[in-house]
């Protein structure tokens, strides 16, 4: 129970990455370029996409989504840490606060489930290509990434109830850069058991499942790449996926580190590092790899163009 004298925090004070001047004018410019190429390289996905015709398939329906959210993803959280690293006061207001913990949340569990619907995509392209155009119908795909948006939605919502819940009373610093909801139920100075339960439900029902998906999906595409006989076929069949692959390796990586590590003081500096990894770099990286890896993206970059 919150204490009946407790006076509601109004703001939160964000420790961020160091107080030394130097290092924050440098890590300034470092996050600066960082989010410039996630703009530019998210909505030249975007755009690539639209303008071309032989792009328009389920692959990169699911591609260009996966862009919105990154650049989505990424200013919830960069731009605040950039004017932070260049001020002497690292606050935020508390419906600040609320808004950056559902916007987090909702983009967070979207990318995650945009991700398991593209780890399906691929399996059924590599697994059952004669059932492809049937099963990844329009239909098929704009349910999916409906699906997706609404568990996003359903994720922001409920962490959001989560932080309602709590008072923020002899303490109103969060040890990280930006409003997260696990470390505000550290901070909170009420009774925390409903915003775990949230937490832990969220992550279970969301986070698992999506997981399960893209594992399974991976299992499968690996045992189906295992039986092609010639080794042209399997390099064809394999490059179609490993673009995918790194992007869910880094992203699933990093979350999976950040979440389900025990927090210790001396663990706090790699958490907020492994932070950085899927907050601000994949989003940077995704565009990156997509379209280093992609013939197709490159082609049609080239015929945008105009280029022989």
């Amino acid at each position: 129970m919150a204490q009946s004298n407790c006076t509601q925090a109004t703001e939160f004070s964000l420790v961020g990455f160091t107080e030394e001047p130097v290092t924050q004018v440098y890590l300034f410019l470092l996050f600066l370029l960082t989010y410039l190429v996630t703009i530019v390289g998210n909505l030249g996905i975007i755009i690539l996409i639209r303008a071309s015709p032989h792009l328009h398939s389920p692959m990169y329906h699911f591609l260009g989504n996966l862009a919105f959210v990154d650049l989505c993803f990424s200013t919830i959280v960069t731009p605040k840490m950039l004017v932070d690293l260049m001020s002497q006061k690292k606050s935020i207001a508390y419906a600040g606060c609320v808004a950056q913990v559902f916007l987090f949340d909702f983009f967070g569990m979207t990318e995650y489930f945009l991700l398991a619907a593209m780890a399906y995509d691929r399996y059924v392209a590599i697994c059952h290509p004669l059932l492809y155009p049937l099963v990844m119908s329009p239909k098929c795909c704009f349910q999916l990434v409906t699906g997706s948006y609404l568990v996003g939605l359903t994720n922001g919502v409920a962490q959001t109830i989560s932080m309602s819940t709590l008072s923020f009373c002899s303490s109103s610093t969060i040890d990280l850069f930006f409003c997260d909801i696990s470390p505000l139920i550290s901070l909170s100075t009420s009774d925390t058991t409903l915003s775990h339960i949230i937490l832990t439900t969220a992550a279970s029902l969301f986070g698992v499942s999506s997981t399960l998906v893209v594992l399974l999906s991976y299992v499968a595409i690996i045992a189906t790449i295992l039986s092609i006989n010639s080794a042209e076929g399997k390099r064809k069949a394999f490059s179609t996926c490993t673009s995918h692959l790194t992007t869910v390796t880094i992203f699933c990586g990093a979350c999976f580190f950040t979440y389900l590590n025990p927090s210790s003081s001396s663990s706090r500096g790699a958490d907020k590092w492994a932070v950085v990894l899927y907050t601000v770099v994949t989003p940077m990286l995704n565009p990156l790899v997509y379209s280093l890896r992609n013939r197709e993206v490159k082609k049609a970059l080239k015929r945008l163009l105009k280029i022989k």
